[in-house]
C-alpha cells in the first residue's frame, strides 16, 4: 500500500539519519518498524487490566500548557505517587510515577496526550503482582 504523510522537513532528516546510521535498507523498511513498535507499545497500554505501576514520561513547552498539565494532574491525584520536572530551555520534560488501576492510568495517559503543548508521551507499564 502507498500512502502520504505530511511530515516537518527537520523531523524526516532526522529520522532518515537513524535509519541510514542503523544500516536499514530503507525509509519504508525503517517507517514500517516504527508503526510496528508503535502498535506494540499502545495495544499493551490498552490491553493491561487491573493494578499497575507506570511511568508515564512526557516532554512540552512550559509556557503554553502549564496551567491546564497541572489541573490535569491534581484530578489524577488518585493514581499520581510521585513528579519530577526539569526544565530544558523552553521545554520541560516531566515524568509521572503512577500506582493504581490500569484504566485511571490509561486515561491520564491519554489526557496529557490530548494537549497541543505536549510533543510526546512515553509509557512505560509494568503488571503489579503485588498483594
Amino acid at each position: 500500500m502507498r500512502t502520504s504523510f505530511s511530515i516537518p522537513d527537520d523531523v524526516v532528516d532526522a529520522f532518515d539519519q537513524v535509519w541510514q546510521d542503523q544500516g536499514l535498507d530503507n525509509r519504508s523498511r525503517a517507517v514500517r518498524e516504527a508503526m510496528l513498535e508503535y502498535i506494540e507499545s499502545h495495544s499493551r497500554l490498552e490491553e493491561t487490566t487491573g493494578e499497575v505501576v507506570a511511568l508515564i514520561g512526557f516532554d512540552y513547552r512550559h509556557h503554553e500548557v502549564i496551567r491546564e498539565l497541572h489541573t490535569a494532574q491534581h484530578e489524577f491525584q488518585d493514581v499520581i505517587l510521585n513528579t519530577s520536572h526539569t526544565h530544558q530551555q523552553e521545554w520541560c520534560l516531566e515524568s509521572l510515577f503512577c500506582r493504581g488501576s490500569a484504566d485511571r492510568v490509561r486515561e491520564l495517559t491519554y489526557r496529557l496526550r490530548d494537549f497541543d503543548g505536549v510533543r510526546r508521551v512515553k509509557v512505560m507499564v509494568i503488571q503489579d503482582q503485588i498483594d
